[in-house]
């Protein structure tokens, strides 16, 4: 049969007369249940989109596009031949060298205290990670000169009670000393000791800001007794050379260091981000296919409706196949009208958020309201389920309809 004709009679039953029997009723109803799953699926994709982007933006301060440490250990030499090394290799923008380990910190009144993580920076570290951006009080580096200023993270400045627009408020830092052979017999040898003014407050998010101290890497590796080591070599690179990049490195560092990505250094968080969001489309997918248990109803009573018109398809030389396809088509049709009215709705929730961030975040966030991210990835998957689910949806109701008889042209 052809192939026009079939559409023909998919569109003219999707149309449908006005009768007062169930069916564009509940095809009807059909349609507005899928339109709403198909909307709710495409906003909270956008969502975990929205909140994933912010999410990687912050973690751009602590982190580099490709950080090389030591496999065993903490600290490692850095000889300038190997930085050289590095710095010639094709898309490497920035390096950068870091110390890094816990330190307790007590303000200057000796009434507060914390463990903090104490890192060192050069002057590369600013140009390696994203960090300046975030800084919203006081001086955006870190210096040698009396006093030894740091970079503080905004939680434990508020913890700790430090006044960064007092020149002579101070932060003490104190690091377990390792030469330290008697420590029972002279316990001031037992720890390091070195005093910073916070010149510079950065408010990032709350792992970020409860945690880190940023200060000169000279001055943090003579606290640590470490002169000349470092614990992390930072790389800032452009972002097509990632890849490739790091085999190079590979390669020149060996198997006793691990030259990690963004994405291999918080491989837990973004491995939790991705099973979240598939698991919320499991979720709706569920949903989806309790919506077309409606349209499923809506074709049986469809197929009851017209079965003389089946009658007279098979007296023209309609093969089953032939029939079957027409209702197949009949429910990807209302699958794709409900589902594409709501992915429009979905969109325009989303682009309106975009726009005017209507719905806020409650509490201390650095963006105001949901952040909302479309992607055409997105709404492929949603049509392309939609149409999946209507099809499976079909399949039964379809294949009844080439079974179905007129009562009217039975011989009696």
């Amino acid at each position: 049969m052809d192939r026009t004709l079939i559409w023909q009679l998919a569109i003219r039953y999707l149309r449908g007369k006005r009768s007062a029997n169930a069916v564009p009723i509940l095809s009807r109803i059909s349609m507005v249940a899928i339109a709403v799953s198909s909307a709710a699926m495409i906003i909270i994709f956008s969502v975990f989109n929205g909140l994933e982007f912010v999410v990687k933006d912050l973690y751009k301060a602590f982190y580099p596009e490709i950080r090389i440490t030591v496999a065993r250990g903490k600290f490692f030499g850095a000889d300038s031949a190997r930085l050289n090394a590095i710095r010639l290799l094709n898309g490497v923008k920035a390096v950068s060298t870091a110390i890094e380990d816990n330190a307790l910190a007590i303000d200057e009144n000796n009434k507060e205290q914390k463990v903090i993580v104490l890192k060192g920076i050069d002057n590369n570290y600013f140009a390696v990670n994203d960090v300046k951006r975030f800084i919203i009080h006081g001086e955006d580096s870190v210096s040698t000169g009396h006093p030894y200023t740091a970079i503080v993270g905004a939680h434990i400045i508020n913890e700790l009670g430090v006044d960064i627009n007092y020149i002579y408020s101070k932060i003490q830092l104190y690091y377990l000393n390792p030469t330290a052979t008697n420590p029972e017999a002279d316990p001031a040898s037992a720890y390091q000791e070195l005093s910073l003014h916070p010149a510079g407050v950065f408010k990032i998010e709350n792992e970020f800001d409860t945690k880190y101290v940023l200060a000169p890497l000279p001055l943090v590796q003579k606290l640590f007794r470490q002169e000349g080591r470092v614990s992390s070599i930072e790389i800032s690179a452009d972002p097509g050379a990632v890849n490739v990049l790091q085999q190079q490195l590979k390669q020149l560092f060996g198997k006793d260091y691990r030259v990690e990505s963004r994405y291999e250094q918080n491989r837990t968080m973004y491995s939790v981000m991705s099973a979240e969001k598939w698991a919320v489309y499991a979720i709706l997918v569920l949903v989806l296919f309790i919506a077309e248990f409606n349209m499923i109803g809506a074709l049986a009573m469809l197929v009851i409706e017209k079965r003389k018109d089946i009658a007279i398809l098979k007296a023209m030389g309609a093969q089953p196949a032939t029939i079957r396809t027409i209702f197949l088509l009949e429910g990807t049709l209302w699958s794709l009208m409900g589902g594409l009215s709501g992915l429009a709705l979905g969109v325009g929730i989303c682009l309106v958020q975009q726009k005017f961030g209507i719905i806020k975040l409650q509490g201390d966030f650095l963006v105001p309201a949901f952040p909302v991210q479309i992607q055409l990835g997105d709404t492929l998957l949603v049509i392309s389920t939609i149409m999946v689910v209507g099809l499976i949806a079909s399949w039964y109701p379809a294949k009844r309809s080439t079974k179905a008889e007129d009562p009217s042209l039975k011989s009696t």
